[in-house]
């Protein structure tokens, strides 16, 4: 039996399509102790380029092998290295689970004026069995020749001092050659599971 949704089938015998609309998964990366989880355009399956406008990375149940630590991002502008320029702003809100603190506060420890680094997603992910990190990173037109390229995370940690951290990073890359690779990785430390989802979405 199918279920059918706008002339789109989107499950039949419980599987579930690739394509949900104008929503369409590219690739899934799944961590095993790895040092990164990378998508490269015209690598593994991956695209990364004009055929969709925007991209868009789900972060799910991603665990540290290291206490306290932060999960980042970087990305590459035609050469091999991850490190293209980046602008960027950050603020979060948390709250232990005590109920003895919490907060709303502009983070500028953590924005890049200009820098080139591995951008913090969120901080400080805790390494507690049952601790872990999900979210979402959209990445707007990447192929751009002639504009910077926009991005926004909206991401939810269970923290290394048991609270949660909600955090709202956006940011651009600030250059002219397209971006044609991601790249996701702790700040110390290999990422000890979880999976990345990379969707193309259509803007009409």
């Amino acid at each position: 039996m199918a279920i059918i949704s706008n002339a789109v089938t989107i499950a039949d015998a419980g599987a579930f399509s690739a394509s949900l609309g104008s929503l369409t998964l590219i690739k899934t990366l799944t961590a095993s102790s790895s040092a990164n989880l990378s998508f490269v355009d015209g690598a593994d399956s991956v695209v990364l380029d004009d055929t969709y406008p925007i991209y868009k990375f789900e972060f799910i149940n991603i665990h540290p092998q290291t206490d306290n630590v932060g999960f980042s991002v970087n990305f590459r502008d035609g050469g091999t290295a991850y490190d293209a320029t980046k602008t960027t702003t950050n603020f979060y809100t948390f709250h232990n689970e005590a109920d003895s603190n919490t907060g709303l506060a502009y983070r500028d420890s953590q924005d890049l004026a200009q820098g080139t680094g591995f951008l913090n997603l969120g901080i400080p992910l805790g390494a507690d069995a049952d601790q872990n990190f999900a979210g979402e990173l959209t990445l707007f037109n990447p192929s751009s020749t002639t504009f910077v390229k926009h991005f926004i995370s909206n991401s939810n940690i269970s923290g290394s001092g048991n609270d949660v951290h909600s955090n709202y990073i956006a940011g651009y890359c600030n250059v002219t050659a397209a971006i044609d690779g991601v790249q996701f990785k702790m700040v110390s430390g290999n990422i000890d599971a979880g999976k990345i989802k990379l969707y193309g979405i259509k803007d009409s």
